[in-house]
């Protein structure tokens, strides 16, 4: 077998250096296909031991690759070719993204990746450590260990994602429904809004699943709110639902869940915060993992329906991927390979015996799920992660706010890995794979500090000379940037739907200082902190500023800036240091880049919508009196929906909805036409909904949020593309400032041809012919011969209100009589110079007397 010639060239066209496709697909079945083959029929007759004293060997064999310091020019040839390598890689990829070739790809740039990691790391430790004198000797140190922990880190999640672990869901249908386990449904809740709690009870009861094995409690521990606790009791009795309480707070939401434990008696229990809002299925999809009496919880992802700060405040409009989806599309799936996937809180259901075992929830910590997680692990049970979106939630509005949750979950994974230390403790029966996972997932948070020195070193050398690289120069980055962008490329095949390039240092650059100062406390003290709840469902009114958040961070960047100022002072009177110079410029630009973006993420941008709208295809039906028109959403939210119509309706302002889910559920609401924009033969309807009752505003939450088979985030179409991820960071200062305008009304009327009787006071004893050519529910337009009408400049001068009269014959219904004022008077382009339209509005005023007689007018026109 002969391994196929790589030639590489450059294609007309094309930008760098690739392969033809062909020799791609051949080099492609040769590292996934026969290699592998090659080498299970050569190690098949190694044991365990040999085949560890054959790594063994292989790893002593790469020492000298690893320590070499050839010349410059040699050291960039390595790195040109090594990047070319894993461009070629990843092009391979991309020809054919199936599991098996994207694992076996992705396990290759790990090893190419590990390799010019550890020989930077070696080039770093033993060459450009800089030991002269003690300013010196203090940040090389510190931007040393930052270094260590982006390294260590990127090796953990290497090994988190080596293996991805896709699951299907267990069916119950051959399962005798007797047999079915009892699931409580917990809804925890302390100081939220009533509505809020309320759509979610209203998500958990009507979740499809046989009533006399499901029951649906609110836990409330707002003790301190006795109005907002006797509201929460009369939607409890009017839901059909629970309502739990205790006499204390005792550690917050884990102490809740605790008691509840106790006086609920079902076998599992789903857990929800009171924001998330399940799909009606839920629990037919997860309950059937508990057949396996080693299960302990089950897994769904979080996922959120309006934007996080980032993508709010930064106006990426949906591009990037949020912040959460780095974690359950691909580290979680990772976990759970090793059966190391965590409990995160909410949308999972749990094994209700095995959490009893441990003593109920952790509430050693404030990230008490994981926590738990952790210690069901301990004692060898299963956790399931099933990557399916099963409920919809609330991100934090305010950047404030998110830095608040984020902050918890920093300090509480701090808190872990101080009072457990998962991958020494010898008290915990972890396999070595749970240790390196949990290891991982604690020390992740501690970015803080490292952010931060990468942001101040090259400043820290531009205006003090201190020099936290020895010899920083061109040499030092032929070995770090094939450090830096073969890491890029080995996460591109795992991530390049969940995480964009640059995006995770905006991430940590924004919460660098909070992060960074929570877990060095909780290191010091794991008892300092305490549980805070995340204000959701607030509103930002207008744009403002959040300097608190980010005031530390400003600062960096204005230092960065004025570094950036002594640069010509350094080549005049320096010019032996001008290779760390430009590096230093370069470093410094890139830095600031990041950190003006995460400063903008503090700019809080305002919501001009009342609900957050999301993309929906669902099933729509227009209702006039006399027609109907079936159509789809194109986005919907509980205030609003977008209608894309094959065919152009002619309706009036006012029409009904008609609104089917997935699974059949249906409402019908009244609602408002603002907008009408063609597109081709379609045409799309902008409508607002009106006067919803009790039961309709019901029925909408059921069928925007639990009658979902698939919410679109499901499966992100987007790809990372590292120079286009980079360019769109840089423009946000130029998307934040942009100018909001809210979408112009047009007028949807009726088109109609109905004769009607002009009166106006002014003419005293007669009347005009006229013809209504557009009706809606608050104004009109008329046409006539505008030769009818001697004194026009008067009425077009006054905006008088006229008596409208429309008879028998025109609407075969009784004579009806109306008023309206005059809006606008303009002639028509009909072919006759005398034609004219007026354009009336119904008075305000007098709204309550008119609207019946306009309505049968309306209903009564064809």
């Amino acid at each position: 077998m002969t391994i196929p010639f790589l030639k590489i060239r450059s294609k007309p066209g094309q930008k760098g250096l690739v392969t033809t496709p062909q020799q791609r697909e051949k080099l492609t079945v040769w590292v996934v296909e026969d290699f592998p083959y090659i080498f299970d029929q050569i190690l098949q007759w190694l044991s365990r031991r040999q085949l560890l004293l054959l790594i063994g060997s292989l790893l002593l064999l790469f020492i000298p690759l690893i320590t070499a310091r050839p010349p410059i020019w040699q050291q960039g040839l390595l790195a040109l070719i090594v990047l070319l390598l894993g461009r070629v890689i990843i092009q391979m990829e991309e020809d054919k993204p199936n599991r098996k070739t994207s694992e076996y790809l992705h396990l290759l740039l790990v090893l190419l990746s590990v390799f010019t990691s550890l020989r930077y790391f070696y080039y770093r430790t033993r060459y450009t450590l800089n030991f002269e004198g003690w300013l010196n000797i203090v940040f090389c140190l510190l931007l040393y260990g930052a270094e260590f922990y982006a390294i260590a880190t990127l090796f953990l999640a290497y090994f988190q994602t080596l293996k991805i672990k896709e699951r299907q869901a267990v069916s119950l249908e051959n399962i005798p429904q007797e047999e079915w386990f009892r699931v409580d449904i917990y809804i925890p809740t302390y100081n939220e809004d009533i509505e809020i709690v309320r759509k979610t009870t209203l998500g958990a009861v009507a979740i499809d699943y046989p009533a006399d094995k499901k029951s649906v409690y609110v836990l409330d521990d707002g003790r301190k709110y006795p109005e907002r606790r006797e509201k929460l009791r009369q939607m409890c009795e009017e839901l059909g639902c629970e309502l739990l309480t205790r006499n204390n707070n005792d550690h917050a939401k884990a102490g809740n869940i605790n008691t509840a434990f106790h006086n609920t008696k079902g076998d599992l229990v789903l857990i929800l915060d009171c924001d998330h809002i399940p799909a009606k299925r839920l629990l037919k999809e997860t309950v059937g993992f508990f057949f396996n009496p080693k299960v302990s919880f089950v897994q769904t992802p979080h996922w959120f329906y309006n934007p996080d700060p980032f993508e709010r405040n930064l106006l990426t409009e949906g591009r990037i991927p949020v912040g959460n989806e780095l974690f359950y599309k691909v580290l979680q799936k990772g976990n759970d390979f090793w059966n190391a996937a965590f409990f995160c809180g909410s949308a999972a259901v749990i094994r209700k015996k095995h959490v009893l075992e441990i003593g109920g929830i952790a509430t050693e910590t404030v990230t008490e799920d994981c926590h738990t997680a952790f210690r069901l692990h301990s004692l060898g049970y299963e956790s399931v992660y099933y990557d399916k979106i099963m409920v919809a939630g609330l991100a934090p509005e305010k950047f404030s706010a998110y830095i608040g949750q984020q902050v918890r979950w920093a300090r509480g994974m701090a808190q872990i890995l101080r009072l457990e230390n998962p991958l020494f403790n010898r008290k915990v029966r972890l396999s070595l794979p749970q240790r390196l996972c949990y290891t991982s997932a604690t020390a992740h948070f501690f970015f803080g500090f490292p952010r931060l020195m990468y942001a101040i070193a090259p400043t820290l050398f531009l205006l003090f000379g201190i020099n936290s690289v020895k010899g920083l120069g061109f040499e030092t980055l032929c070995y770090a940037l094939p450090h830096v962008i073969l890491s890029m490329q080995t996460n591109h095949i795992p991530y390049k739907h969940v995480r964009f390039s640059f995006w995770n240092e905006i991430f940590e650059f924004a919460l660098s200082f909070q992060a960074g100062i929570v877990t060095l406390l909780a290191l010091i003290n794991p008892k300092l902190g305490s549980f805070n709840v995340t204000d959701k469902g607030m509103n930002v009114t207008k744009r403002s500023f959040d300097f608190d958040s980010v005031k530390y961070l400003v600062l960096v960047t204005v230092v960065a800036t004025a570094a950036l100022l002594t640069v010509p002072l350094w080549l005049w009177l320096r010019p032996e240091d001008s290779q760390a110079v430009i590096v230093n410029v370069f470093w410094s630009i890139f830095n600031l880049i990041l950190l003006m973006a995460a400063c903008l993420v503090a700019f809080e941008q305002p919501q001009l919508r009342r609900s957050h709208r999301m993309p929906r295809k669902l099933k729509a039906v227009i209702h006039t009196p006399h027609h109907s028109w079936r159509g789809e959403t194109v986005n919907i939210s509980e205030s609003g929906v977008q209608i894309l119509l094959n065919t152009r309706p002619n309706i009036p302002d006012e029409i009904r909805v008609e609104l089917e889910g997935d699974y059949g559920h249906k409402c019908l609401v009244r609602g408002r036409v603002m907008r009408e924009v063609a597109m081709g033969e379609q045409v799309r309807l902008y409508v607002d909904f009106i006067n919803l009752t009790r039961t309709q505003q019901d029925d909408l939450v059921l069928v925007i949020y639990s009658d979902v088979n698939e919410w679109y985030s499901q499966r992100r179409s987007e790809t990372d593309h590292p120079l286009e991820s980079l360019k769109f960071i840089a423009t946000s200062i130029r998307r934040v400032f942009r100018e909001f305008r809210p979408a112009k009304e047009t007028k949807v009327r009726q088109k109609i041809q109905t004769a009607v009787q002009l009166y106006w006071d002014y003419w005293k004893n007669y009347s005009v012919s006229a013809t209504i050519t557009e009706i809606g529910t608050h104004d009109l337009r008329l046409e006539l011969d505008g030769r009818q009408i001697s004194n026009l400049d008067i009425m077009q001068d006054t905006k008088p209100i006229v008596s409208l009269l429309v008879t028998q014959e025109s609407n075969n219904l009784k004579d009806i009589s109306f008023l309206a004022q005059v809006q606008t008077i303009e002639p028509v382009d009909s072919g006759s110079v005398n034609s004219i339209a007026i354009e009336l509005s119904f008075p305000q005023s007098m709204e309550e007397q008119q609207q019946l007689k306009i309505r049968q007018l309306l209903y009564s026109l064809d």
